[in-house]
């Protein structure tokens, strides 16, 4: 047998799902995934989409090697986009890159699986680092890490959360950013598959643990925290 015969294949070819609202963002990270893969010798087949429903839709259809995922797409939180990604495909890449701060969302996204997560300030290089570290397995997230985030990636701790809001649960935090975009409480029933009894509980829940009487108060509270 000839050694060549027993060498694994190297992948080259790369199926990347770009999912994100904004088309001069998506561009820009398009040209520049394609750019900086080619140039490490792979081939990049880049699919763009503007909506959570289409990237799920692109992922029961299709074999992907990573997915770049906006947490702020409009027509679901970005969270439960990310959950419902890796429930059909446990395995895939997901790398984040979001407006929202790491301390809002970094630790969470760890525990619903992304491997990496960057805010769209980021530069150029932090980017490539953190597909190549993907690609080849590993995890990245904006150095140094905090100690509660490190803990996190090690440990992909779901017992608590210690990023902001801290007090609110992940599916509390989805509700609230619906009702910040002034979804009607049965517009957020159907899209979370929930009951109208059961979204009340949780918007209750809400004016409850953060100290509010209205649904007002709840929509400048998710504004000052950055959560739409």
């Amino acid at each position: 047998m000839n050694a060549l015969d027993t060498m694994p294949t190297v992948k080259t070819d790369l199926n990347v799902l770009l999912a994100d609202d904004h088309a001069l963002l998506r561009r820009g990270l398009k040209e520049f995934l394609q750019d900086f893969l080619t140039e490490d010798g792979l081939t990049p087949h880049i699919t763009e989409t503007a909506s959570a429903q289409s990237a799920i839709d692109q992922i029961r259809t299709g074999t992907w090697d990573l997915v770049v995922l906006d947490l702020n797409l409009p027509d679901m939180p970005g969270l439960e986009v990310l959950r419902i990604l890796k429930a059909l495909q446990p395995s895939l890449p997901i790398l984040i890159v979001s407006i929202y701060a790491e301390q809002h969302y970094a630790a969470r996204a760890i525990r619903a699986g992304a491997l990496g997560y960057l805010t769209k300030d980021t530069g150029p290089q932090q980017l490539r680092a953190a597909v190549s570290r993907i690609l080849q397995g590993g995890n990245y997230f904006p150095p140094p890490p905090s100690e509660q985030l490190t803990d996190t990636i090690v440990n992909r701790d779901t017992s608590s959360a210690h990023d902001l809001p801290a007090v609110l649960s992940d599916r509390e935090i989805e509700v609230l950013q619906w009702i910040a975009q002034g979804r009607r409480l049965t517009e957020i029933a159907e899209h979370l598959n929930l009951s109208i009894k059961t979204v009340s509980t949780y918007r209750a829940r809400l004016l409850t643990k953060l100290g509010m009487r209205t649904t007002a108060e709840l929509i400048r509270y998710a504004l000052d925290q950055q959560l739409v």
